[in-house]
């Protein structure tokens, strides 16, 4: 491993990681989804890697990205948490309840 690789993984393991919810909207159909996520700026690149593969496990976000493609579908920050108070479990079923509530929206 080069120095410049080495010194670009430290800088990834020492960049400020936030959770939060996000949301999708797909411009063709006007569905939209909303799902969260540990590390939001590491999300877009698992999401399109997960559904240009074929097993996003939200069928109905697979079927539309299979349909439409990538460009159609929009991803949008719609809540980030401070890292001391990061919902779980219930708390975080509620925050996401609210965001599908507001936006109409599926489960992503």
């Amino acid at each position: 491993m080069s120095i410049d690789r080495k010194a670009a993984v430290a800088a990834y393991k020492k960049r400020d990681v936030r959770a939060g919810i996000y949301g999708l909207i797909c411009a063709e159909t006007d569905q939209r989804w909303v799902g969260h996520s540990p590390d939001l700026d590491a999300m877009p690149n698992r999401l399109w890697f997960t559904l240009r593969l074929g097993s996003h496990r939200a069928a109905e976000l697979q079927a539309a990205y299979n349909r439409h493609g990538q460009d159609a579908i929009a991803i949008e920050v719609l809540e980030r948490f401070e890292d001391d108070s990061q919902p779980e479990g219930a708390a975080l079923k509620e925050r996401l309840s609210f965001w599908r509530d507001k936006m109409d929206a599926l489960s992503a």
